[in-house]
């Protein structure tokens, strides 16, 4: 049976008839290399009569999702964006596809190893230290603040409660990630692009669901749900499942196509938590209509915002609470600066664009019903890279600030950031360890490595980010589900994402804006665009949402009565 697409619904159709019209491009444009697209149908239109539309453009269907009318389409036409742009059954074309690869250290998340740290102090642990559990956990300032060293010994989480990381993908052999792994629901949607990611690991370029040539996505997992067994450090929801949901590239490019159809096999096997901690390339903002942009460009940027939106909400409503980073462009969300840093990929270089902020998006962070997490530092202050904003902040968690602590001996030292597992293989790639699996000179501070009694060795590694405040999030309501869901209609188990939601907020610890509100990082050595207003009061601001998350509270408040 045929399907059409409506906003955020999709509904059986046999009607509406496909009309091509407008096409200002000649039909004789000469043939191009062949590139690859995520097309999106319109709403209204039957999947037939997109499928028709994408052909008459001169793609190909490579895959179709039709839950959401997303397309992945080949074609060697050079203008094949423009008719795309100009047919009534679709919305765009956003092409896959990057110039170069990304730089090896993030200059946010690593400034760490860019900024080499101070000897004075760098192995001091900073805030409050949470009850000694794995070897590494007295590291783990961040379950402290939150309390999950607390909740645990009401609720450490349900084996069947799942955890889906959209991320560059899950070291499933790391000893802390394997126990609690789960490979019935893992899967890999980005395949390798060598161009941006170097050469294929394997024949078909796909690797297996339990590999990570990328390390953010094993950090990630690390956080959430790394196992309580004695060895290493543990997670915050030590004993949930973890689900790979491979849809970032190893390079740590986020394409359309892979991370839709990631949201949607998470919707259709009953995930319970989906942390997201990525925006999708290559716009920092989408938007409908930016007069900077090229009519292709806005198509394509239409076009992602529209499946996002979509997937979001078919996930969303199939039982998946969403997570997602804040971000860590230092910029209040609701009144955001002009973008220069789009597009980060493609022929065309990064230009000058501002931003509406009613008719643009940062994905998914801004799309809906998603849990939106800033970063904070062991002081519990924002941390300086974090973006904020009464208008998308829900609730703060440990994020890790590297420079936290002026004036005293843990400034800009490694102990302020995240730790959490990692990728023996990617740190080899950074150079912090050997080919023999030594930790380099220099690295001590930041890299740890743990082996069992039968040699069997595992490494940690420090970062900082809004990417590594929403795992903390995530694990909380991982916490949520675990201890108030129950058995759910058809089989399985589960718990209402707006039930989940609202524990989340309602629980979170409240923290009042700093006086004086507009904070300056100066002393940090932030240039004055990192200046940072928090507006709101103290239930909720814009630094802190609804506050910073408290896992313990969490377990232990009972849940409202829904009807």
């Amino acid at each position: 049976m045929s399907k059409r697409f409506t906003a955020g619904v999709v509904a059986t159709a046999a009607t509406l008839a496909l009309t091509v019209t407008g096409l200002s491009v000649p039909a004789s444009a000469e043939p191009a290399a062949v590139r690859t697209f995520t097309v999106v149908a319109e709403d209204g239109y039957a999947a037939e009569s997109a499928i028709a539309a994408i052909r008459s453009a001169g793609g190909t269907v490579v895959s179709r999702t039709d839950e959401v009318g997303v397309f992945q389409v080949t074609s060697d036409r050079a203008d094949f964006q423009a008719r795309v742009a100009t047919a009534a059954a679709l919305i765009g074309a956003a092409e896959e596809k990057a110039i170069g690869r990304k730089p090896k250290l993030d200059r946010i998340e690593q400034e760490h190893l860019l900024a080499a740290a101070t000897a004075k102090g760098a192995g001091k642990k900073p805030g409050k230290k949470p009850a000694k559990l794995d070897p590494l956990d007295d590291k783990l300032w961040g379950l402290a603040m939150i309390r999950a060293d607390q909740a645990r010994k009401v609720e450490a989480g349900d084996r069947r409660v799942t955890v889906g990381v959209l991320d560059t993908g899950v070291d499933a052999s790391h000893p802390d990630i394997a126990p609690n792994f789960d490979w019935r629901l893992s899967r890999n949607f980005a395949p390798d692009i060598p161009e941006i990611d170097g050469p294929c690991e394997v024949p078909s370029c796909l690797d297996p669901a339990g590999t990570d040539d990328g390390g953010h996505g094993t950090h990630v997992a690390g956080t959430i749900g790394a196992a309580a067994n004695g060895f290493g450090l543990s997670g915050v929801a030590p004993k949930v499942s973890l689900v790979n949901l491979k849809g970032g590239q190893d390079s740590g490019y986020f394409f359309l196509n892979p991370v839709v159809n990631a949201l949607l096999h998470a919707g259709r096997s009953g995930l319970d938590v989906v942390n997201m901690s990525f925006y999708v390339d290559p716009w920092l903002y989408n938007c409908t209509a930016n007069p900077a942009d090229s009519p292709a460009a806005q198509a394509a940027q239409r076009a992602t915002i529209r499946a996002m939106k979509r997937a979001l909400t078919f996930a969303h409503d199939r039982g998946v609470t969403l997570v997602a980073a804040l971000g860590n462009n230092h910029e209040d969300l609701g009144d955001p600066r002009t973008d220069i840093s789009s597009p980060n990929y493609g022929d065309v270089a990064p230009y000058p664009r501002e931003i509406d902020n009613n008719s643009c998006w940062n994905m998914p962070t801004e799309g809906p019903n998603v849990i939106s997490v800033a970063a904070v530092g062991p002081s519990g202050q924002k941390s300086d890279y974090s973006n904020y904003g009464t208008e998308q902040t829900a609730v703060a968690a440990p994020g890790g600030w590297f420079r936290d602590g002026f004036g005293t001996d843990t400034f800009r030292t490694d102990a302020n950031m995240i730790l959490s597992t990692y990728p023996k293989k990617v740190l080899q790639e950074e150079g912090t360890v050997d080919e023999d699996g030594n930790i380099v000179p220099g690295a001590e501070t930041f890299v740890f490595k743990e082996c069992k009694p039968n040699g069997a060795c595992a490494y940690f590694t420090y970062l900082q980010g809004t990417s590594m405040a929403a795992p903390h999030a995530s694990g909380v309501a991982a916490l949520i589900v675990s201890r108030y869901g129950k058995a759910q209609r058809g089989g399985g188990f589960g718990l209402a994402p707006d039930v989940v939601e609202q524990q989340l907020y309602r629980t979170a610890a409240e923290r009042a804006c700093p006086q004086p509100r507009l904070v300056s990082y100066a002393n940090e050595g932030r240039p004055a665009e990192f200046d940072a207003y928090c507006a709101g009061p103290t239930n909720f601001n814009g630094f802190y949402g609804h506050g910073i998350i408290d896992a313990h509270a969490a377990v232990t408040t009972p849940l409202r009565s829904h009807r």
